[in-house]
């Protein structure tokens, strides 16, 4: 039979999170404050407040130890180590976040927010980067502000939001977020949208723009060839395109199952890819529901993409391949940074919310390319239990603080390279 164990208390405080030290080098690093005091941030009027700086960056701290929602700050609120580590005073409680994103207006929305994607892009070197575009939805069951009945393919008739992203698919980082309500079409207020983004990108070149079908539009490739922008956007397969691809007889056989081909479509390049399904089961694309009578076609899904590219039809489809990982970076930003858990009753303090969790989603992903260093990108649910779940406790050495964090041996000399990386190469035995 198992020893029975006996129950003891100590006072000595202790966290589970240690190894957020590394964050906190990595914010001192790149000067995380002194980006903040450039904005103008909505005051706290009462004297007993937690600062805005505060608030902000317990609120990112909250979101990487695992909070999905508001109520799930408070996962940090009393841990007093941590509350060390990152020299703040006290930890807020979760109403203290709602209190605060109640301040921000749209106005306030746009002029903080671009501020922190500018520094942020600012000081990472990288240009002729691909641009992706994408939509999703978010299911709401309240009665928030824009919560309204749209597209909703997983909860029909329920209302939700449609926020609209980019993403800069060479660093893998937000480059821009909007919360929109859930009537709003994908492509809705498209320039004002992607102005706003070359803007928060310090006026770095887009080398190619990716998108899918919901923003296939002449106005929006107009807009595009008139910034000179290269763009593959994948064209809705409405009955005239499906009839096309039927009436089309000359296919390249690229690969086993796999045949592409390229026409004109009012004027512009359309490169179009079927593959054979018995061959390749898993294989992407629609349907032509157009001809679902006719068993050979139906044994084939198709895709269509119109492009201003003059490479090869194969390497165009190649390239927007890749746009796939947006969809990635959405079920990441779902799962691991409250994509849809943060919400309150007001629209733009919803959109606050939502935006620094888009900022903790890029410093994160700072922290994985420039510290962690792996070819492989680890989720933040992986980085909690690889570097963050480290167990510590700080102690005091005359005037220096040392936080002793209880590693296994074999562990120690890697997570000391992390150290080196995350700041100064100093380090307190």
């Amino acid at each position: 039979m198992a020893r029975a164990l006996e129950l003891r208390f100590t006072d000595r405080e202790i966290t589970p999170w240690g190894g957020l030290v590394l964050m906190h080098r990595m914010l001192d690093k790149i000067r995380f404050q002194d980006a903040l005091d450039t904005l103008d941030l909505p005051p706290q009027l009462s004297n007993r407040g937690h600062s805005p700086h505060d608030l902000i960056t317990q609120y990112l701290i909250g979101v990487w130890c695992g909070a999905t929602r508001f109520e799930y700050l408070e996962v940090t609120r009393h841990d007093h180590a941590l509350c060390k580590i990152f020299d703040f005073k006290r930890m807020a409680g979760h109403r203290a976040f709602v209190r605060y994103f109640d301040k921000f207006t749209l106005e306030t929305n746009s002029r903080v927010f671009q501020g922190l994607y500018r520094w942020l892009f600012g000081n990472i070197v990288f240009d002729n980067f691909t641009l992706d575009l994408d939509s999703t939805v978010i299911t709401r069951y309240g009665e928030q502000e824009g919560a309204r009945r749209g597209y909703n393919p997983q909860k029909r008739g329920r209302p939700s939001h449609h926020p609209l992203m980019a993403f800069v698919s060479d660093i893998r980082m937000v480059a821009n977020c909007w919360l929109r309500a859930g009537d709003a079409h994908t492509a809705n207020n498209f320039e004002c949208f992607l102005n706003e983004t070359l803007v928060n990108l310090s006026g770095k070149r887009v080398g190619l723009l990716r998108a899918d079908s919901g923003f296939c539009s002449d106005s929006i490739m107009r807009y595009l060839e008139g910034r000179q922008i290269e763009y593959i956007i994948a064209a809705r397969l409405h009955p005239k395109i499906q009839r096309m691809l039927v009436a089309h007889r000359v296919w390249a056989r690229v690969s086993e199952g796999i045949d592409v081909a390229e026409t004109e479509h009012k004027g512009r390049r359309m490169i179009m890819v079927r593959q054979r399904v018995k061959e390749r089961p898993k294989a992407t694309g629609k349907t032509l529901r157009l001809f679902a009578d006719d068993e050979e076609i139906a044994g084939y899904r198709y895709g269509c993409y119109m492009t201003s590219l003059g490479l090869p039809a194969v390497e165009v489809w190649r390239l927007y391949r890749g746009r796939a990982d947006a969809e990635n970076r959405i079920k990441e930003l779902k799962g691991d940074f409250g994509l849809e858990g943060f919400c309150v009753r007001g629209f733009s303090a919803t959109e606050a919310a939502m935006n620094f969790a888009m900022l903790g989603y890029n410093l994160m992903s700072l922290f994985r390319q420039a510290v962690v260093c792996k070819t492989v990108h680890h989720t933040l649910k992986t980085l909690r239990y690889k570097v963050f779940a480290v167990g510590g406790y700080v102690t005091k050495d005359g005037s220096r603080r040392i936080l002793r964090l209880a590693l296994a041996m074999k562990r120690r000399r890697w997570f000391e390279g992390l150290w080196s990386k995350s700041g100064d190469s100093h380090r307190t035995a």
